[in-house]
């Protein structure tokens, strides 16, 4: 009875001793892979250095360093009147794009989601058809129907809404429509894509429970939709406020915008440090929004799975 026991310990430890040896190789054989796999990312890392962080350092430098070492072209920006109107302009847009783009694209993603696949296949691709379209024929669209002889201001004035054609050219009105129209599909997205993964049966749930439409709206359905919402505005905001060629085409010299700011100090001025000093404000603002979205954000509720 003693020797099968006794041999089962010798087995035992035998397995023991080339765990242990071959341990320390296999060990070996991780790192290698470990350091092979981190060895790919050299050629992505000194693409970003060389092409983003390189010039992105040179341009925050340049804000402090041109024409004198300090915080004048910071100070000038935010003292100026005229250059804080221009800050007030870009953001005030901005804000104000996603807040219609969201009122707008939110339904719309809702509706291309319950729509039957292939009638919610065929509205979704006209939302993309404008992103298929020259931004610069977009924007030149708007800006002959804003006109005063446009056909917006000739149907207002046919119904009796209006005595006089409307100014929505060469002012921020018409920016914020042709920016909207431009930002619509950046929402539907990423929207459409998390409205697809809403479970029906929890709005069920809720209604059966006794929520309200508007209770279940608010406490069960928009909560599930907040990863989409969030990345859709954020996208939305962070990229109205670096558009340069429909503000410049609907709004007019007379409501600049931050980008428009920055190729006027560039190109008339010559002015390198207040245009770096610009620049570095929306790169950072952009960055920081980005930091704050990230933290703030919680874990979608919404079960793949579920998608339809």
């Amino acid at each position: 009875m003693a020797a099968p026991s006794s041999s089962r310990a010798v087995l035992g430890t035998m397995r023991d001793r080339q765990h242990q040896v071959s341990d320390p190789a296999r060990m070996r054989g991780e790192r290698a892979v470990r350091w092979k796999g981190a060895g790919q990312l050299v050629p992505a890392l000194l693409f970003l250095g060389l092409f983003f962080l390189l010039p992105l350092s040179g341009l925050l430098l340049r804000g402090f360093l041109d024409p004198t070492p300090g915080l004048e072209n910071y100070q000038t920006l935010f003292a100026n009147g005229a250059y804080a109107q221009v800050l007030f302009n870009t953001f005030g847009v901005a804000a104000l794009v996603t807040l219609f783009s969201v009122l707008i694209g939110f339904p719309l993603a809702w509706t291309i989601t319950l729509m039957p696949r292939g009638w919610g296949r065929i509205l979704f691709n006209i939302v993309l058809l404008s992103m298929w379209t020259s931004l610069l024929a977009r924007t030149y669209a708007w800006l002959v129907l804003l006109q005063g002889s446009g056909v917006i201001n000739k149907l207002l004035l046919a119904l009796g809404l209006i005595d006089q054609p409307l100014e929505l050219v060469n002012s921020l009105t018409g920016v914020v429509i042709g920016m909207t129209y431009i930002m619509i599909p950046f929402i539907v997205l990423p929207l459409q894509a998390t409205l697809q993964a809403v479970d029906p049966m929890v709005l069920q749930a809720g209604a059966i429970c006794g929520a309200s439409p508007w209770t279940n709206f608010r406490k069960v359905f928009l909560p599930m939709c907040r990863s989409g919402l969030g990345s859709g505005a954020l996208m939305v905001f962070v990229m109205s406020l670096g558009y340069y060629v429909t503000p410049a085409l609907l709004g007019g010299a007379q409501n600049m915008m931050l980008p428009e700011f920055i190729i006027q100090q560039v190109q008339s001025f010559l002015n390198w440090g207040l245009a770096s000093a610009a620049a570095a404000l929306l790169i950072v603002i952009a960055l920081l929004l980005f930091a704050l979205y990230l933290r703030l954000q919680p874990e979608s509720p919404v079960d793949p799975q579920n998608a339809r």
